[in-house]
């Protein structure tokens, strides 16, 4: 009997004996998160001054949703970095089955923001309620991004609940490798948001 696992319930333990997933730590694996990001303007982060504002004030206000989430925080977001606009395609609560390779399994669950490029799956991200915590949900964004049909392109994947941001990527080649960024949070009195868009805008140059 085939079991039906939802990926909001599957763990980086299971990921790892399952998929054989490892996480690596070398920097030079994942050095989109950090290397020679591209400057943002005095009005782009004045914009985002004011994002992140609508978004506190949201807290004071519980409980916040998803969708207040995408609306408030991560469509501005991904709007400033390029990905409303071509070559890029963005879906919204993409359907994803993963069936293992014995079929006794299946990974069942709905991408909240899938951006494609000429069906090429570029960005996964994963938007949860306020109080959810991130580190929570990189097992639900990895499970995603294992989904990915093009093994021979990287994958890569954000998870934020409206304050705090990690970045992932994700290699299919022989054995699935990973590794995750800094986390980026609006609870400190610099707004890193400046960071997470510069962060976007460069996965969105680099990938058109």
């Amino acid at each position: 009997m085939v079991e039906v696992i939802q990926a909001h319930n599957v763990s980086l333990a299971y990921l790892e004996a399952r998929f054989g997933l490892q996480q690596t730590e070398g920097e030079d694996f994942f050095i989109e998160w950090f290397e020679t990001l591209p400057e943002i303007t005095d009005i782009e982060k004045q914009y985002l001054d004011r994002v992140k504002t609508n978004f506190m004030r949201l807290v004071k206000h519980p409980p916040i949703l998803e969708n207040a989430v995408k609306m408030v925080v991560l469509s501005p977001l991904l709007d400033l970095a390029g990905f409303y606009r071509e070559p890029f395609f963005l879906t919204t609560e993409e359907s994803l089955e993963i069936v293992l390779e014995d079929e006794e399994e299946i990974i069942r669950g709905r991408i909240d923001v899938l951006v494609i490029k000429e069906k090429l799956w570029l960005l996964v991200i994963e938007s949860k309620r306020a109080s959810f915590s991130i580190l929570a949900a990189i097992p639900q964004a990895l499970a995603y991004m294992l989904g990915n049909h093009n093994p021979d392109k990287p994958v890569f994947g954000c998870v934020t609940n409206g304050e705090d941001f990690q970045f992932i990527k994700l290699i299919k080649q022989d054995k699935p490798k990973y590794a995750l960024s800094d986390k980026f949070t609006l609870s400190k009195r610099e707004n890193e948001l400046y960071q997470v868009l510069r962060i976007l805008r460069k996965l969105s140059q680099s990938l058109s």
